[in-house]
């Protein structure tokens, strides 16, 4: 209830004012109770959840490096069939939409460089597709990766400079 001064102003406002007025304290006290009622993140779970679900997706990108090292590759010829293996299975559980349930699970862990780069992409060329392949799925499906790409270049010419600059 509006205190006897704030009763006389809102008399003297034009209608429109007084449900202007009137509804945005009824959106104060409708966030206040959302915020009283909203169960509170459990953030030790959370991290647990997440640092034991991204270690089982790099553990297992390991196994498949040593797979790869077994079959008479160093380590560095290895490491690009394993991205590409890593991304493979990243764009297959995105299209059946498994990648979307292990990220609900996993939060941060699902967002393991690789497989999340990968889920990210391949989610926006499915989404697109229907726009055609071309303005839709070709050009759509960096809006969300391109400026990781861009930054991640950008760094990396960066870090290139310093290294140049220091070590000439």
């Amino acid at each position: 209830m509006p205190s006897k001064k704030a009763g006389q102003k809102m008399k003297k406002m034009p209608k429109t004012a007084q449900a202007a007025q009137h509804q945005k304290r009824e959106q104060r006290a409708y966030k206040q109770l959302v915020a009283e009622k909203q169960r509170k993140p459990l953030y030790f779970k959370n991290f647990i959840v997440a640092f034991v679900a991204g270690g089982v997706v790099c553990t297992m990108g390991q196994a498949i490096l040593a797979f790869f090292m077994k079959q008479g590759l160093d380590i560095n010829a290895a490491a690009a069939p394993t991205l590409a293996v890593i991304i493979l299975f990243g764009i297959i559980l995105t299209a059946f939409g498994i990648y979307d349930e292990f990220a609900q699970f996993a939060g941060a862990g699902a967002a393991v460089p690789i497989t999340g780069f990968a889920n990210t992409i391949t989610a926006a060329a499915i989404d697109f597709k229907r726009e055609g392949w071309v303005f839709g799925m070709g050009a759509k499906m960096f809006i969300v990766a391109g400026p990781v790409i861009v930054y991640g270049i950008l760094s990396g010419v960066f870090a290139a400079f310093i290294k140049f600059i220091i070590w000439s």
